[in-house]
């Protein structure tokens, strides 16, 4: 559907180089080769869960100890102080 579109709007405005400039992304649909090879496995990335954690893990850290620090600010020089009345629920 999207490069249906794409080639419309390619045949509607051949003098808008804006157009042709927008490139799409490769995708391998293809498991064999033209005379019946099999194609290579992709690239597996080794530690990828480890990795994944080791960045995000620390991101969250981070985040949490910012926001913590944040609010005792605020607290501190009573820029936002809770009321005891929010508490009621």
């Amino acid at each position: 559907m999207a490069s249906h579109l794409m080639r419309l709007v390619r045949g509607v405005s051949k003098n808008n180089n804006a157009i042709e400039k927008l490139s799409v992304m490769p995708v391998r649909h293809a498991v064999t080769t033209d005379t019946g090879a099999m194609l290579p496995n992709p690239e597996k990335m080794p530690f990828g869960l480890f990795r994944v954690l080791l960045t995000v893990l620390p991101g969250l850290y981070l985040g949490a100890t910012i926001s913590k620090e944040g609010a005792a600010f605020l607290e501190e020089n009573d820029i936002f102080v809770p009321d005891e009345d929010d508490d009621e629920d």
